[in-house]
């Protein structure tokens, strides 16, 4: 390190001193950034490839494939040819009963399935984390085993418990002369609920129990020595320092809601009341497939990616305000 002095001010006294940082030194800076803009890359490269690869290669894939359609000219009769569509497709999609009916449907399921969702995860954890539960080992694992078992075949299970005539639950009730439809016009989207309660209630309870267990024992205490109870222990002091985690397990759950697929796609093998098109994501497993309509497919795909992402961004707008305005108080 080298100074340089400079001449003195007009009241005699010395200027400031400049320090100069030698080369040696600037250069050991700006290798030790390159390493550790590399070692940055290297570990931030498997993220980028997986997001290209299962993200933006088939969205972009799925954008192209939305923009165009198969035609046969003269009747029918000619060459299949692919021609620009533009915007067709979405305006088939978006002017579409059925697919609208499916959002409509999607929707009433989300009121239903999310706060059951959010709250009783929530409730099962405070409990876990208060001690009131004995053996609490073992009911996490309880709690947790019906999320191990495969979607699929947690909806064979219940479609055998909603079938009549093969359901141990409704032959007992059948013998109190209580009549139950659990396929029924009414009760059909509360029997999806049921399944994906089932399903996916003990896992976002360990998330939520996870977070309890990292609030300060010294709070806890604290509120204790107040004079506050379990119960306003639990609502006014656990769960506001668990907010982050329970905006958290809210937006995936309307994520993953959104995506409605498999339990009424197997459902629909006994009721009537599903249709191929119940939901967004079987109207665009119907077009694909059934009708052979990947540009309409394509297009309610990116209509139903765009409709996710914008609720996504919403909650997370709507929470970040939320929090500012907390903290501005």
């Amino acid at each position: 390190m080298t100074t340089t002095i400079r001449p003195r001010g007009p009241a005699g006294t010395p200027n400031a001193v400049a320090p100069t940082p030698a080369p040696s030194s600037v250069r050991a800076r700006r290798a030790a950034r390159r390493r550790r803009a590399t070692a940055c890359g290297v570990l931030m490269a498997p993220f980028f490839a997986l997001l290209v690869t299962v993200f933006l290669i088939p969205v972009g894939t799925a954008v192209r494939l939305s923009f165009y359609s198969d035609d046969q000219p003269g009747l029918g009769f000619g060459p299949e040819r692919t021609v620009f569509v533009g915007l067709r497709g979405y305006a088939a999609v978006l002017t579409d009963p059925t697919f609208l009916g499916g959002l409509g449907t999607v929707a009433l399921y989300c009121l239903f399935y999310i706060p059951l969702m959010v709250v009783g995860a929530l409730a099962l954890a405070l409990l876990l984390d208060s001690g009131v539960v004995r053996l609490r080992s073992w009911a996490q694992l309880g709690l947790f085993l019906p999320h191990a078992v495969p979607g699929i075949i947690a909806a064979l299970i219940w479609l055998y418990l909603y079938t009549p005539g093969i359901s141990p639950v409704i032959d007992l009730f059948a013998r109190a002369d209580i009549t139950l439809d659990f396929l029924g016009v009414h009760t059909v989207l509360p029997s999806i609920v049921n399944i994906a309660l089932w399903s996916n209630l003990g896992y976002n309870t360990m998330i939520f129990y996870a977070a309890l267990q990292a609030v300060p024992r010294e709070v806890i205490e604290a509120s204790v020595v107040d004079g506050a109870g379990p119960v306003r222990t639990a609502l006014q002091v656990k769960t506001p320092l668990v907010r982050a985690s329970i905006v958290m397990v809210a937006m995936f759950t309307l994520i993953w809601a959104l995506q409605l697929f498999t339990e009424p796609m197997l459902l629909s093998q006994s009721s009537p009341m599903i249709s191929s098109r119940f939901s967004p994501s079987m109207y665009i497993y119907d077009a694909a497939f059934t009708r052979n309509n990947y540009s309409l497919a394509a297009a309610a795909s990116v209509v139903l990616l765009v409709f996710t992402i914008a609720l996504s961004y919403g909650v997370t707008r709507f929470t970040s305000r939320a929090d500012a305005a907390e903290e501005a108080r």
